[in-house]
């Protein structure tokens, strides 16, 4: 079965910068379209950013300028670098993937990602 495994959380300070990274188990990684959620105590999960297997991406308003979406096929892996983070930042902050299907870059939705990781906390203070 296959597994996406997230690391990278933690807690910092307003300003301060993140690299969120997921593994992906299995060998068709490069054939999965990937995104980046996050859901705020009491508040929906929300798409933040998601890359589609030919490398288009798509962020959301919020995180625009910030925060970059990146894959390593060879690594299995998928990045979130997070710049000038913000309080309102602070989230878990969960990868998923749509194997074998080319997302088109517009909203992100959760119903588009059927395979989903645990989850990594962020953190940001002012």
């Amino acid at each position: 079965q296959v597994q996406l495994v997230e690391s990278g959380g933690g807690s910092v300070q307003a300003g301060g910068s993140l690299r969120l990274s997921c593994v992906v188990s299995g060998n068709t990684f490069s054939r999965a379209s990937m995104a980046w959620f996050r859901q705020a105590p009491g508040k929906d999960r929300e798409g933040v950013a998601a890359i589609n297997t030919i490398g288009q991406t798509t962020y959301a308003d919020s995180v625009k300028g910030r925060f970059t979406i990146s894959k390593d096929n060879a690594k299995n892996s998928l990045y979130l670098q997070m710049n000038s983070l913000k309080p309102e930042d602070t989230a878990m902050y969960y990868c998923a993937a749509r194997w074998f299907a080319t997302v088109v870059p517009g909203p992100i939705r959760e119903g588009t990602y059927y395979t989903w990781g645990q989850g990594t906390q962020v953190t940001v203070s002012s």
